[in-house]
């Protein structure tokens, strides 16, 4: 399997720096990132967490899409949202507390108990899932459309 790369170029402190991301392996976009956007209540460019979440959603509709298949299942349509949380660490810093996976998909040849066990088994199967382990929660809920 083929190992995929990004970039940052940063600048300045925490507070007054800003940086580019640049997706290297795929040349698809680059990106302008600060801790004052990142911080900010408002998104004004991305963020690591977005990016983040971004990874997440795709990976784990693809790890869902399998699984349904696996079930016997055939999956219709997909509908993944991935909301990463970042928070103040008690041990110091920031950490990303919570991420909550929302989806809704229809795929024929399962009822709502088989869509809930591929939702599952998507969660825990994910490579970005099995990465992100050391986040507090991931919280999963998923529902046929």
């Amino acid at each position: 399997m083929p190992t995929r790369s990004a970039r940052t170029l940063w600048s300045g402190g925490l507070q007054d720096g800003s940086g580019q991301v640049e997706l290297v392996s795929s040349g698809v976009g680059k990106f302008d990132v600060s801790f004052p956007r990142r911080a900010a209540d408002t998104a004004e460019g991305t963020s690591p967490e977005e990016l983040i979440a971004a990874a997440h959603s795709s990976c784990y509709s693809m790890a869902l899409s399998a699984e349904i298949a696996n079930a016997g299942g055939t999956p219709e349509s997909l509908d993944v949202n991935a909301d990463v949380t970042l928070a103040p660490d008690p041990a110091g810093g920031f950490r990303i507390s919570k991420i909550k996976l929302t989806v809704r998909g229809r795929a024929s040849g399962l009822d709502a108990d088989g869509f809930a066990a591929a939702a599952l088994a998507a969660k825990n199967g994910c490579p970005v899932s099995k990465a992100l382990t050391g986040v507090a929660e991931i919280e999963l809920d998923a529902a046929p459309a």
